[in-house]
């Protein structure tokens, strides 16, 4: 029996059992991926922190029990208006930038404006343009 046979007879065979591997393989290390990234989102899903929930709705954790996946997180979308949802419904965590403004730092920051307009009288002419001719 040389080579040419052996793959007619049993090719198909091989072939089947090759790919029946890699789905295998493959499915395997897709699966560890994704338990990894459920870890780190479990260590990350703390109180304080910014999410994305599942409907495109951005918010803060108030609180969330990693322990029991089957109680609901309560999570903040705007000073005082908290939700329930489920812990799947967090989608991932919002990373912060450096840049963030509060909304106590902006009230702060037009109070400081509102301050500043009121020290500094306004020259009317020089808003114009127009210069006083001699």
């Amino acid at each position: 029996m040389n080579l040419a046979t052996f793959f007619q007879n049993y090719g198909l065979i091989i072939l089947l059992i090759v790919l029946l591997a890699f789905m295998f393989w493959s499915s395997r290390r897709r699966t560890q991926k994704q338990k990894l990234e459920q870890e780190q989102r479990a260590r990350q899903t703390v109180p304080g922190a910014e999410v994305l929930l599942q409907g495109g709705l951005y918010g803060t954790i108030v609180s969330y029990d990693p322990d029991n996946l089957d109680q609901p997180a309560i999570v903040e979308l705007a000073p005082g208006v908290d939700i329930k949802v489920h812990s799947g419904a967090i989608l991932r965590i919002v990373n912060p930038t450096e840049n963030v403004v509060t909304e106590d730092d902006y009230l702060d920051g037009e109070a400081d404006a509102d301050d500043s307009s009121l020290s500094d009288p306004v020259d009317p002419d020089a808003e114009s343009g127009s210069k006083p001719q001699a």
